[in-house]
């Protein structure tokens, strides 16, 4: 039996700890234990239909209640699980569609496993020659003991966020799992008895299935579990959840903290919620920004969020989930350089005066992890030296499972290029500046879509997290760029020409080039991942 399964049912067995679904309108507790006895019996559905060692199966569903219970079942048959992007009510359901026929193609999955509220799916893949079983259906089998697994053997097939009709998926085995896990306990300093855990990360998404619902379930953690929809409807269920509960532990992109801090704001009364048992809230899955760190602790503090909770993180699905934290207790670390030499000789030069930015630390490699950096010719760069982040280690994904079959994600050495421009400070910590594919280069100066993006959103009437800078003439003597601003007053021209004009100064003053042109759209028009984070690239039509 792999170290994964054989940990996860045992601590089903000797833990009181359990899973918190259904808030806010109907709640309801399963211990491990009888979370462990639900996926028995959906290993039982499973083992009828034909699922076995080696293969894949999707799934489409909505309830973290019934996705634990599946997943573990899928793991007791030896197969592995795929949670299929799900579609929201801004999602094109006709690219949604051929997108998940795609990843079902590409995974050669056996079997679909669907239920509400995607029900009204089950046809169309019925149609395509799909074994589609429902969860209420696998329940309904008699329990049964789980097959041997291998430490080797593929758990998740993780989709990465750029999914698109050619995806591709993270292969992330037993082992990998075990190594993250256990890093990750000991690098949060995680603590079995008292910490509870608050999430409504989409299942769909690394740090949702992985990082807060596989992990939780194989140490045997409280965890507390909604959905993104239950999240976007009510931006202070979080507050609530994290009150009711005594939420000790947290995790969500930058954007999703901005959100809250602004609710927090507007609709909260100081006191109405306590977060002061929040200790550990990571922010990660995207940039973090500096100034909406500062602002979610400002909104915070009338309601006991203490600013060392704060924990900016580095991860990514080829490493599992997690590659570092910043320290436990220690808040944001600000590093501030000098953006010319940044952008110029990329060299992270420290400077508190004149043209700086300010970068946030994203704290040391997890244990069984190494993080270099190398420039274009691959030579490792010493601290401050702005090249491409490579990781190695035991959580490190051996590769992809592609249309075209299988494709390693490490090089001969066992070095996966992230695809990330950052550098190391000389304390060994990691920061980001960007991604490699989306840095314009202009005059030979490295300029981040970061820098724009968070300039554009100053703007009054920029919707919080939806600007989206758009690089230009990629490849050419002279790269440009363009900005593109979801505005609510879209269709009133006067405002549309105070936005362009706002956006356009704002972002000069950050960068020092202006923008070849701006663009204001209605909201839900900038492209943007199941998991949220902008697709720059497929914003490239909506300013030409």
């Amino acid at each position: 039996m792999s170290r994964f399964t054989e940990t996860m049912y045992s601590n089903a067995q000797s833990s009181h700890k359990g899973m918190v679904t259904g808030e806010p309108g109907t709640p309801v507790r399963h211990t491990w234990a009888e979370v462990h006895e639900r996926a028995r019996r959906v290993a039982g559905g499973l083992a009828a239909a034909g699922i076995g060692p080696g293969d894949a199966v999707a799934v489409l569903a909505g309830a973290p209640v019934e996705i634990a219970p599946t997943a573990q079942g899928i793991w007791m048959r030896a197969a592995s699980a795929t949670m299929v992007h799900q579609p929201t009510p801004r999602t094109d359901l006709v690219r949604w569609a051929a997108e998940t026929t795609a990843v079902i193609d590409m995974i050669s999955a056996r079997a679909v496993v669907i239920s509400d509220p995607f029900m009204a799916a089950a046809p169309v893949l019925t149609e395509m020659g799909m074994t589609v079983l429902t969860i209420e259906s696998l329940l309904s089998n008699a329990p049964i003991e789980p097959l041997d697994t291998f430490d080797h053997d593929v758990a998740l097939m993780q989709l990465t966020s750029g999914s698109t009709g050619s995806p591709k998926a993270v292969q992330i085995t037993h082992a990998n799992i075990v190594a993250n896990a256990e890093a990750m306990v000991i690098g949060c300093d995680f603590d079995i008895d008292t910490d509870v855990i608050v999430s409504w990360l989409p299942c769909f998404h690394d740090m949702g299935m992985t990082g807060y619902l596989t992990v939780p379930m194989y140490i045997g953690a409280e965890l507390v579990k909604v959905t993104p929809m239950d999240f976007l409807r009510d931006t202070l269920l979080w507050a609530k959840l994290i009150d009711k509960y005594k939420g000790t532990m947290t995790a969500a992109p930058n954007f999703a903290y901005n959100l809250f801090a602004k609710r927090l704001r507007r609709q909260a009364k100081p006191g109405e919620f306590d977060l002061s048992s929040l200790r550990w809230a990571l922010s990660g899955a995207e940039q973090v920004d500096p100034l909406d760190v500062e602002d979610l602790c400002d909104a915070g503090a009338p309601f006991g969020l203490k600013p060392e909770a704060i924990i900016p993180a580095y991860g990514m699905a080829e490493t599992t989930v997690a590659v570092s934290f910043s320290e436990c207790g220690g808040g944001m670390v600000i590093d501030e350089v000098d953006a010319d030499l940044l952008a110029v000789l990329h060299r992270a030069v420290p400077a508190n005066r004149g043209h700086t930015r300010r970068l946030v630390s994203l704290g040391k490699p997890l244990e069984g992890l190494e993080l270099r950096i190398v420039d274009e010719d691959g030579s490792v760069l010493s601290a401050r030296g702005v090249g491409v982040i490579e990781v190695r280690g035991e959580p490190v994904t051996r590769g992809y499972t592609t249309v075209a079959g299988f494709l390693p994600a490490q090089d001969e050495r066992g070095w996966y290029d992230t695809g990330d421009l950052g550098y190391l400070t000389e304390t060994g910590d990691v920061v980001v500046c960007g991604r490699l594919k989306d840095v314009i280069i202009m005059a030979g100066r490295n300029i981040y879509p970061t820098d724009i993006e968070r300039a554009a959103s100053r703007v009054d009437g920029v919707r919080p997290g939806c600007a989206v800078a758009v690089r230009l003439d990629a490849g050419l003597s002279r790269e440009t760029f363009a900005v593109a601003v979801e505005c609510k007053e879209y269709e009133d021209p006067q405002q549309v020409r105070r936005v362009e004009r706002q956006v356009a100064h704002e972002v000069f003053a950050e960068v020092d080039v202006r923008p070849r042109n701006v663009v204001v759209l209605a909201p839900g028009t900038i492209p943007k991942t199941p998991s949220g984070k902008l697709r720059r690239a497929h914003a490239l039509s909506l300013v030409n």
